[in-house]
């Protein structure tokens, strides 16, 4: 999704920021913008995580279950 953006298109986004929300609060923003893809990335870390975990637990039943028969 970003990546189509470009150059041109970020320079626009931050002048309607800056002209939006002015000089004083654009640092304001941006720390809590970086705070919450921060936790969002921590997030789908950790559900990954538990992901693999169940589908490792999964393969190892699957594979005892195989030995035993």
């Amino acid at each position: 999704m970003l990546s189509n953006i470009g150059v041109p298109g970020l320079i626009l986004i931050l002048v309607v920021a800056l002209i939006i929300f002015g000089p004083n609060k654009l640092p304001e923003i941006g720390r809590a913008f970086g705070k919450s893809l921060k936790e969002f990335k921590k997030a789908t870390e950790g559900i990954t995580e538990d992901i693999k975990e169940e589908m490792t637990k999964e393969v190892n039943s699957d594979d005892k279950t195989e030995i035993k028969k």
